[in-house]
């Protein structure tokens, strides 16, 4: 498992040395022949800082000061974004350029507009994508249960999932959040996973459960585990900071909330292969259950949603998926799970997975947007 690890490990690091180089060549040759930049030291330590600077900071993070590692994270961030668009643009460009070369066509200047174009392309692309991740919109979705016949009034929970709150998406973002939520006047907020961007260290060290604790409805926070939480191995930290502040992590374990709702918070799969004591099946986490109650579960990852609909529960909440983040990525998701975005419902088992309030890597959304789901949940049993 480790070799496989460092042999996958090598092969991405190469992968991304060489797209850098094919896009800092590019940007090299733009320079140097149309702007007459004489400077290529200059050129190309600037631009593997920033290349690298992502990397450097997560493997350096003891070493470099908190502030420096933070604006490094940042821009980095922000690189990965400019270079898939950049490195898919220029492809483009330079399939052109090789046509071209077969034809006769030979117009002034032909590289200089299309290097340009490409620029602008990717300037363009990043603006808007940063706008989509920046200002996120409310997704609502209205759902029925044949359970409760004496409920009348309906359900109504935020849910917001894969915030992602580290050395990017900060306070400043997080107060958004509150503001919003505050606005739905809830019953319950519920957060199913990656509610940190690994690392436990920016979450407590800028107070963000305090923020978050802000956040107001009639029956509280309840949250569980996803994969990032896993990552930075500061899961402790993480949950005490969360309960401390009245905002409770379920790990497989259940809560009766209004004397008639069941919220089921799972462990993420991640739990799995971790070697962290794994996680229950669902129909364990289901056993102490009233089946005539509605049953609301929380499970980071929409997997297995045949399995979890035959075991009974009502409402799946999820995410991780982004919806891809950045087109064309949502292509893959898309592949990889039987619902990555929005809402399915198979009988009377109801799916809905979010794109997500925050990002992960770069700040930049392209074919999907930062959203807080509003679900409201009526009652009408048949």
């Amino acid at each position: 498992m480790k070799l496989r690890f460092v042999v996958s490990l090598l092969i991405i690091l190469v992968l991304y040395t060489m797209i850098n180089y094919y896009i800092g060549w590019h940007g090299w040759r733009y320079l140097a022949d149309y702007l007459d930049f004489p400077y290529p030291i200059i050129y190309w330590t600037g631009f593997w800082f920033i290349a690298l600077s992502y990397i450097i900071a997560r493997m350096g993070s003891a070493l470099i000061p908190y502030r420096l590692s933070s604006f490094m994270r940042l821009i980095g961030s922000y690189w990965f974004a400019i270079m898939v668009y950049a490195f898919l643009l220029i492809l483009i460009a330079d399939a052109g350029n090789w046509m071209l070369g077969w034809t006769s066509f030979e117009p002034i200047h032909y590289q200089f507009f299309t290097s340009s174009a490409v620029i602008m392309g990717v300037i363009v692309i990043c603006i808007r994508g940063a706008w989509n991740a920046w200002n996120p919109i409310i997704r609502k979705y209205d759902i029925q249960l044949n359970k409760l016949a004496d409920r009348e009034e309906p359900f109504r929970i935020a849910v917001v999932s894969d915030l992602h709150l580290g050395h990017i998406v900060d306070n400043k973002y997080l107060n958004i959040l509150v503001d919003r939520i505050n606005t739905l006047d809830v019953d319950i907020i519920l957060l199913p996973g990656d509610v940190i961007d690994d690392s436990a260290e920016p979450f407590i060290h800028k107070g963000m459960a305090e923020v978050m604790s802000g956040m107001k409805s009639r029956l509280g926070i309840y949250a569980v585990l996803g994969n990032h939480e896993y990552y930075g191995g500061q899961i402790e930290a993480y949950v005490k900071s969360m309960n401390a502040h009245g905002m409770h992590v379920l790990m497989d374990q259940s809560v009766l909330v209004d004397n008639q709702i069941q919220i089921v918070g799972r462990k993420d799969r991640t739990a799995e292969s971790m070697g962290l004591n794994g996680r229950l099946r669902v129909e364990e986490l289901l056993t102490d259950l009233n089946p005539t109650m509605p049953i609301i579960m929380m499970d980071h990852q929409p997997h297995q949603l045949g399995t979890i609909a035959n075991a009974g529960v009502d409402v799946l909440l999820s995410g991780h998926t982004h919806r891809g983040q950045m087109m064309p990525f949502h292509w893959i998701t898309g592949r990889m799970f039987e619902l990555d975005w929005g809402y399915l419902r198979k009988d009377n088992f109801h799916a809905i997975v979010s794109s997500g309030f925050g990002t992960w890597g770069p700040p930049i959304r392209l074919g999907s947007r930062s959203e807080i789901v509003e679900l409201t949940i009526r009652f009408n049993p048949s």
